[in-house]
């Protein structure tokens, strides 16, 4: 190869490389913003301002939650110098080795690469340590205070309703990019509901450091810090003094009671037992405390009033005789003779003693079994010779009143409930059409067998019928910020597949069995009120104690719905419970001690009574 091709081919070898050389140097100043971002997180600290969550009144503008001072303690590995470990550990109430322990797992889960920024040392100090702790604080280098807050109960009531505020998981923050690693969040209840109104919004100061990581001043004389916005104050539509009033008498009990405006549908009390202290899941503590919780085997974490579902007993007759009604089977005169119990070729299913025959209103009144099994399967039999169509038709009824389906009441832990399907039966007892029998189903007619409800639903069953056909999603968000701003579908009417002329004769016959059936014993003076008894078998033990009721009959004011476990009659047990939450909602007052007291004296395990 000759002199003048081999220069040819060194200068152009030199300027491919140079034009190699020029294009990389474009793309990694001009391009590739990475070396920037570095060098940028090199010489700027952004430090997260957290705002102070949203505070919690009830209806009467009673406080039920605000916020308590709390500090994170961070730390910086690289300013670290040797300190006192005793002394740091007493003022933090740790003990040496805990001090020495998380500073050696900081290190080695963050590495060198994190080693000039802070990381978490310790959260939620109290107020007192950080008093402490602030005077000593420049002993300890590397070692920097971050305030937050936490949730303080002015109120130790509706800890299930309310939900708890943690620390965000790692699918908290994948499912919203807002949270990081440390930020808290709410769980379960309201805090969880209306997170994104409680939360408020996140603000940041950034500094400048120097080569050694120490804050020099602010980055942009602050021009780029942003602000924290504090979190929206809710106002929930529960009365305070009657939820925990409701908590009082109930505290003995295993069960649930929700109170509900029918005329709104807010929800006035939501009660679970048993239940706990909602202080209990705040601070450093939270985490002990949730584990002796979660281990209780009276299981206080689970919401009972609308994640239980339940049979509803005897108070689901009042929804048979609307169907009834609706399905022309049935009319206010239609009477049916009961000798103690409901017996048709060989099966027989007991009732009580009562007078004999009774029309729909006193078969209400006196809770004859008799007489809605004759309703049922009235309704299933009717016309055709496919009960399967005719049960189907009773579904869809039963549906419509608000069984079966959540109501979509503001709660994240809400459940269904069940209504069961006719599939459901054609796998377990109706292999052909022709093979359906109503007699099969008869438990259906008295609210046992697979029929399962929640404690809110049958409140909202209760309110129903006070409205005289229609109900509005019970919810219990009043306020935001002091302003009306109700979503609208809580302000929407429902209203049954039942004709509305119908419902007034099952309100006479839930008056009759206040004034002269089976819930005299729980009258209240001067308050007219219309209630159901129930008394649910269980499969588990003794029987379950139910009641529904609303009050004055007319206007209502308030519908109650209680659900005890185990305990026996209705009458007995969950009727003086929701007796004494009526006079205690219409008055502010309750009259009968002796009640009371009863009902605070209960124990399950010394309760013998026979239940029927």
């Amino acid at each position: 190869m000759n002199l003048d091709i081999r220069k040819y081919i060194i200068g152009i070898t030199i300027i491919l490389i140079g034009i190699i050389l020029l294009v990389r140097l474009f793309f990694l100043q001009v391009i590739d913003v990475s070396y920037k971002i570095s060098a940028d997180n090199n010489s700027q600290r952004p430090v997260t301002q957290y705002p102070a969550r949203g505070l919690i009144f009830d209806r009467n503008g009673q406080q039920i939650v605000n916020n308590q001072a709390a500090y994170d303690l961070m730390m910086v590995p690289n300013d670290m110098n040797e300190f006192d470990t005793l002394e740091f550990a007493r003022i933090l109430n740790l003990n040496i080795e805990e001090v020495r322990t998380n500073i050696k797992k900081l290190k080695q889960r963050h590495g060198r690469a994190f080693s000039a920024k802070p990381v978490l040392f310790l959260r939620q100090i109290s107020a007192e340590t950080y008093a402490t702790l602030q005077v000593h604080l420049y002993k300890y280098p590397g070692f920097s205070v971050q305030a937050r807050t936490l949730r303080n109960y002015a109120r130790p009531v509706a800890a299930h309703l309310l939900g708890y505020v943690t620390e965000a998981d790692s699918s908290d923050i994948r499912r919203d990019s807002y949270y990081k690693t440390g930020d808290y969040i709410g769980k379960n209840g309201v805090e969880r509901y209306y997170e994104a109104e409680l939360r408020g919004r996140k603000g940041v100061n950034i500094y400048l450091v120097d080569v050694h990581n120490r804050v020099v001043g602010s980055f942009a004389d602050g021009k780029m810090d942003t602000m924290a916005i504090v979190g929206s104050d809710l106002t929930l539509t529960i009365d305070a003094d009657l939820q925990e009033y409701a908590e009082k008498i109930m505290a003995k009990f295993r069960g649930a009671a929700v109170a509900i405006e029918p005329e709104t549908g807010e929800i006035l009390a939501m009660v679970s037992v048993p239940n706990y202290d909602p202080s209990l899941l705040v601070g450093r503590v939270r985490s002990e405390n949730y584990r002796k919780l979660d281990a209780d085997p009276s299981k206080p974490l689970f919401d009972r009033s609308v994640m239980a579902s339940y049979p509803p007993g005897s108070t689901f007759k009042v929804a048979q005789g609307l169907v009834g009604l609706q399905h022309g089977v049935l009319s206010p005169d239609t009477y049916y003779g009961c000798a103690g119990g409901y017996t048709v070729r060989g099966f027989h299913m007991g009732c009580h003693y009562h007078a004999s025959p009774l029309n729909l209103m006193q078969a209400i009144g006196n809770s004859c079994n008799a007489y809605f099994a004759h309703v049922f399967r009235s309704i299933i039999d009717k016309n055709t010779q496919e009960p399967r169509e005719n049960f189907l038709e009773w579904r869809k009824d039963i549906l419509s009143f608000g069984f079966g389906r959540k109501l979509g009441i503001d709660l994240p832990q809400e459940l269904n409930g069940n209504v069961p399907s006719a599939e459901y039966y054609d796998r377990r007892f109706f292999p052909t059409t022709a093979a359906w029998k109503s007699l099969t189903l008869i438990s259906l007619s008295i609210g046992q067998a697979e029929m399962g409800n929640t404690i809110a639903q049958m409140a909202n069953f209760a309110a129903l019928i006070a409205n005289g056909g229609y109900f509005y999603t019970p919810h219990l968000l009043k306020q935001i910020n002091g302003r009306d701003t109700v979503p609208p579908q809580f302000a929407e009417r429902h209203y049954t597949e039942v004709d509305t002329s119908y419902f007034k004769f099952v309100q006479d016959g839930m008056a009759l069995a206040v004034t002269n059936g089976t819930a005299r014993s729980v009258a209240i003076a001067d308050i007219e009120m219309c209630g159901k008894t129930g008394t649910a078998q269980n499969p588990h033990g003794k029987d379950n104690a139910t009641f529904m009721a609303y009050a004055p009959r007319n206007h209502p004011k308030i519908a109650v719905a209680v659900y005890i476990e185990n305990a026996g009659f209705g009458a007995t047990w969950a009727a003086p419970v929701a007796s004494l939450m009526i006079e205690k909602y219409l008055t502010g007052k309750t009259t009968r001690a002796w009640m009371e007291q009863r009902l605070l004296n209960f124990n399950l395990y010394d309760n013998h009574e026979a239940a029927n």
